[in-house]
């Protein structure tokens, strides 16, 4: 059996890498998809596919339809979502992207540090696990092949 796993987060730091190396050391038949990593390009994806937009408020919009329509591909295709609240980062898209996974009935492991307990207490609570580290997802992840 092979998973795909969706990993939603932030995209300003390492945490995939480490995540997919991790997985890739212990041998699990996973593969990863996720959003586009690279900022600049998921900033501009609505005017490379669109053209020039009037302003600011437009040219998010534009780049927010792309980037919503990989997400909702990707995640539909996914048989596991794993979403990582960080500590530097506003989450707002990571909420988003579980919100999303649990209302298409996607398991959810949440990775976030024991200081956002309060404020993701809920979410956490509708989610299939929530661990404080990326090593406690790997092991989760490592023991549905078990």
């Amino acid at each position: 059996m092979r998973l795909t796993v969706y990993l939603a987060g932030e995209i300003h730091s390492e945490w995939r890498t480490e995540i997919k190396e991790k997985a890739q050391a212990l041998k699990l038949p996973v593969d990863f998809v996720g959003p586009m990593e690279d900022h600049d390009r998921s900033d501009a994806i609505g005017e490379e596919i669109l053209g020039k937009q009037p302003n600011a408020v437009f040219r998010d919009a534009a780049a927010s339809s792309f980037n919503n329509l990989r997400t909702q591909v990707l995640m539909q295709k996914a048989d596991l979502v794993i979403a990582l609240f960080g500590e530097k980062y506003r989450q707002w898209n990571t909420a988003m992207d579980a919100s999303a996974a649990l209302a298409n009935g996607k398991p959810l492991i949440i990775i976030r540090p024991e200081e956002l307990h309060h404020p993701l207490k809920e979410l956490s609570r509708k989610a299939n696990a929530t661990v404080e580290s990326v090593n406690q997802a790997i092991k989760a992840l490592s023991y549905i092949f078990e």
